[in-house]
């Protein structure tokens, strides 16, 4: 990304976000503009694929905390596309036209670049230096057995990098980019304001130290395009849904030998037929007799993944009571594991035979002389 970018390119306008958006908002207007103009949407719409293209840029600069901030610093400082500096007779103010400084189509150094040869006074020829790619967002869709056991999934990517037609070089297939003569191979120029002298990026080349005779027909001879990749990414067992998962250098290819950056993948697990969870614990709920609340019994109970364990039910146990199975949850970043956690469902019998009628009924007598809502009424009348 060049200054001259960062000076003239408003990318909270391409994104539809105001200067003062969250993060949580210039993201959730990058989907939805990505999913409106992305290629694979529009196949034959080049004015689809250049808008896609804009916000692609412009997401890149705004969703890195870092970068945002010196795009922000860059367009305070030359806003308006034209700068004063100290010069001149008797210390008076002069101006200088930053299109000047960059050129017509200028790319090239850092800000820093620019400012430091304010005051250098002489000549700089600083070679153009790696640079990382940037980090790259997905998401994925995961089972709810997968998410606790991890999986592998194939994760189709859009990003920029080099052109594959050209090999990022920028020129036709036969050709080859040659040293640029007004540079001669450094990206820099010097321009001599009279009491100051400015390095700046080689108009001829663009900064880039080379010039192409026969571009490329694909990238412009940019020796960059959009381009689209399919990877398989290990998602670790025990994530969650919603859990963000970063996978080091997976993300948009580096440029100049710099290193790729990273691929963050947003994780969205579905529902379970019979099982819940809670952190690293399961949860089940599991029906029980009104005869096995009572009196007490030993049920059988489903784990994840593996055979069924035993729960001793105690006599008198409520309705909705929890009861914890240790070993039997989430595997967390330790190895260790999680809990199951199996509620009790008292189940109240819609049909019943006569001897089961006559039991109840029996039942009913024996007890007649306890009412459970006495305290309930007495408090009530307070």
């Amino acid at each position: 990304m060049s200054t001259k970018d960062f000076l003239e390119k408003d990318y909270y306008k391409a994104l539809g976000v105001s200067k003062g958006a969250s993060a949580e908002e210039i993201k959730k207007s990058y989907r939805k503009l990505a999913r409106k103009y992305h290629p694979d949407a529009n196949k034959g719409d080049s004015a689809s694929e250049e808008r896609f293209k804009e916000i692609s840029e412009a997401y890149n600069v705004l969703s890195d905390a870092k970068r945002r901030a010196e795009y922000d610093e860059a367009r305070s400082m030359f806003g308006a596309g034209s700068a004063r500096v100290p010069g001149g007779a008797g210390g008076q103010f002069g101006t200088f036209d930053l299109g000047d400084i960059f050129g017509s189509t200028g790319s090239g150094g850092r800000l820093g670049d620019l400012l430091g040869g304010m005051f250098g006074g002489g000549r700089t020829t600083q070679q153009a230096r790696p640079r990382r790619g940037t980090d790259v967002e997905t998401e994925a869709s995961l089972s709810f057995s997968d998410a606790i056991d991890g999986a592998t999934v194939s994760l189709r990517l859009t990003d920029e990098g080099p052109c594959k037609v050209c090999r990022g070089t920028g020129a036709k297939a036969g050709t080859v980019p040659k040293v640029c003569p007004t540079c001669e191979g450094t990206g820099q120029s010097s321009r001599d304001l009279g009491s100051f002298a400015f390095s700046e990026p080689c108009t001829t080349c663009r900064g880039r130290g080379l010039v192409v005779d026969d571009p490329c027909t694909v990238c412009g001879g940019s020796g960059r395009a959009m381009s689209s990749r399919t990877i398989q990414a290990r998602i670790p067992a025990g994530v969650a849904d919603g859990q963000r998962i970063k996978i080091k250098a997976k993300g948009a290819p580096g440029e100049r030998g710099g290193p790729a950056g990273d691929l963050y993948v947003k994780v969205h697990v579905a529902g379970h037929p019979v099982f819940g969870r809670t952190g690293h614990n399961l949860t089940v709920t599991v029906p029980v007799t009104f005869a096995e609340a009572a009196l007490g019994a030993e049920i059988k109970v489903p784990a994840h993944r593996g055979l069924p364990v035993t729960v001793r039910i105690p006599p008198g146990t409520p309705n909705g009571r929890t009861f914890r199975v240790r070993g039997k949850g989430v595997r967390r970043a330790d190895a260790t594991l999680g809990d199951l956690l199996v509620t009790v469902d008292v189940q109240v019998p819609t049909e019943l035979t006569d001897t089961a009628r006559n039991a109840l009924e029996n039942f009913r007598d024996a007890t007649a002389g306890e009412d459970p809502r006495d305290e309930l009424l007495r408090k009530g009348r307070t």
